[in-house]
């Protein structure tokens, strides 16, 4: 096991929180959280999912709290428009669509806010959590690395984490070469209250739905509202590729998105046309049910850093790997990247041990995070099949070969993440 040391850990959402409680319980002796924010993150609304075995995995190894909210999935239905006013009814034709295909789905979901509050309640006492801290740079040193603050602040530390995001600060000293890709597409994001859902017994709590169209697809649920009375919202994320020029002010060099609110005539003129012409009538009147406040979109990038640690400088969550939602890579794997560096610190006798260890163990699984969603994002945005020519058996056929990991097939992907969503 590491014995002491210092150990910076920039970035104090959920990777940074168990990157520091996995330092800890691996042995460091002092550990520094420098989170930019203030002294709460923001309560986002939205919503994520984790499989039943990577939830089972992750509560045992001390990393999620059995008790925060959440609700259990069983099914995923997938949903194509119906026929045109006035056609025969075809079999399969419902309320919500013209279902074809049901598959299992073995997932909880959360909200993010409580998600959050759980790793951050876990941080043990002895880790001092500097809110308001933003660093600057970071740089490697002989013995170890040096961390900067928009303060003007100086500190040295054996080791520094970066869990600050996808702009991550610590990567760009490790891996300055290292840049978002631009996926092509757009996922538009919502949340609201489940008490405004039009007709909720047509759809089952226990149901994830799937509504294909051409070039693109919406994934909704219900997650936990976060409040003490059990309340749920509706969580959704629709995925298409936009008309030529209309993202033209999203493809900047760095990652960008827009926050509720501030989604543009355009855009939203954009999803209209979506809900309204390619998407069955019910869940058309979900995504038009969402207002402005509740709405953002985010533009889809994805990288990998060609390793998890460089030096003494270690990275963790999306600052080391950002993979398309289609993997429900997100939390999950900034989870197990904190699980890693756990066993890392706990098998090694020495930092630079522990940190070629977890290299070893976490790079193999960005890249394959990454491969994952692009080739799902191939099969779900933009390369996408006749939905409405696919019985059962043939999106059965046609998702095996699209999900080449075999991952959404029911069996494990190495790095774990699962087949849910973020």
């Amino acid at each position: 096991m590491v014995d002491g040391g210092r150990v910076a850990v920039v970035g104090g959402s959920v990777a940074g929180c168990a990157a520091a409680r996995a330092a800890r319980r691996g042995g460091a002796r002092e550990i520094v959280v420098y989170e930019r924010a203030g002294d709460r993150l923001a309560e986002r609304g939205l919503g994520l999912a984790v499989h039943d075995a990577r939830y089972a995995e992750l509560e045992s190894a001390g990393y999620l709290d059995a008790s925060m909210p959440w609700v259990g999935l069983v099914r995923r239905r997938w949903y194509v428009r119906a026929g045109s006013a006035g056609s025969a009814r075809s079999a399969g034709d419902t309320a919500l669509g013209r279902e074809i295909a049901e598959m299992p789905f073995p997932f909880r979901t959360y909200g993010w806010g409580p998600l959050w509050r759980a790793p951050r309640r876990a941080v043990p006492s002895a880790v001092e959590f500097r809110a308001g801290a933003a660093v600057t740079r970071v740089e490697a040193t002989p013995g170890g690395v040096r961390v900067h603050t928009a303060a003007g602040g100086c500190e040295e530390f054996d080791v520094a984490v970066g869990a600050d995001g996808y702009r991550s600060v610590v990567r760009a000293c490790a891996f300055p070469d290292v840049q978002p890709r631009y996926a092509g597409y757009l996922a538009w994001r919502g949340a609201f209250p489940a008490g405004r859902l039009p007709a909720p017994d047509l759809w089952a709590r226990e149901d994830c739905a799937y509504v294909v169209f051409p070039g693109g697809h919406l994934i909704t649920y219900r997650i936990p509202d976060g409040g003490a009375e059990g309340g749920l919202r509706v969580n959704w994320v629709l995925y298409t590729a936009p008309p030529p020029g209309l993202d033209a002010g999203l493809r900047a060099d760095l990652p960008t998105s827009l926050p509720p609110g501030t989604l543009t005539d355009a855009l939203r003129s954009h999803l209209t046309y979506v809900a309204d012409e390619l998407m069955p009538p019910y869940w058309g009147d979900l995504v038009r049910l969402t207002t402005p406040a509740e709405l953002s979109l985010q533009p889809l990038y994805d990288f990998t850093a060609p390793h998890y640690a460089s030096g003494r400088l270690a990275l963790a969550g999306d600052a080391a790997t950002v993979a398309r939602p289609h993997t429900g890579a997100g939390a999950v794997k900034a989870l197990q990247d904190a699980t890693a560096l756990e066993s890392a610190f706990r098998s090694a006798s020495g930092f630079d041990g522990a940190l070629a260890a977890y290299d070893g163990a976490r790079a193999p699984s960005g890249a394959a995070m990454v491969g994952l969603g692009r080739s799902l994002g191939r099969a779900l945005v933009q390369e996408t099949p006749d939905w409405r020519a696919l019985d059962a058996a043939g999106l059965a056929a046609w998702w095996e070969q699209a999900d080449g990991t075999g991952v959404f097939g029911g069996r494990r992907l190495d790095p774990g993440a699962g087949n849910g969503h973020r």
